[in-house]
């Protein structure tokens, strides 16, 4: 399962993803792992939560990004959620067409049952329309 949560810069996507990873560990049974462009929100996340800097690792393109994403499920078979911060950025899809990405995520999730839940940098309207079901929160 794909969740967007979608909105332009600075509206309180980042509170909203923190606020979701932290409530989730309280009712998961499994592992839940928060993607960053920084380790910044190390201290506002749960210590159950495993933050990974994205920047630490040498990822160019989206194909090497969803790669990445499956060598991390690969190592946990416990794996229930993963939170994605600045998700245009990580995946190296900025002014690029999400559509892809976004079904491809899905696929995955359905296959190792996990959810995946993204800050878009983006008005929800501009979302591409295959993707506009999967925004929980528009800011």
């Amino acid at each position: 399962m794909v969740q967007i949560i979608a909105g332009k810069k600075g509206k309180g996507k980042t509170k909203h993803l923190l606020d979701r990873a932290n409530s989730a560990v309280k009712e998961s049974k499994g592992s839940i792992v928060y993607l960053d462009k920084s380790s910044k929100h190390m201290y506002e996340l749960s210590n159950k939560v495993r933050l990974i800097n994205v920047n630490e690792y040498p990822l160019a393109s989206s194909g090497g990004f969803i790669g990445f994403i499956c060598g991390i499920i690969s190592q946990d078979h416990d794996l229930e959620m993963m939170f994605f911060d600045s998700f245009l950025k990580l995946a190296c899809l900025e002014g690029e067409d999400i559509s892809d990405a976004i079904a491809t995520l899905k696929n995955i999730g359905e296959k190792y049952h996990i959810t995946f839940v993204l800050s878009v940098s983006m008005d929800a309207e501009n979302l591409p329309e295959k993707t506009k079901a999967d925004v929980i929160v528009s800011l």
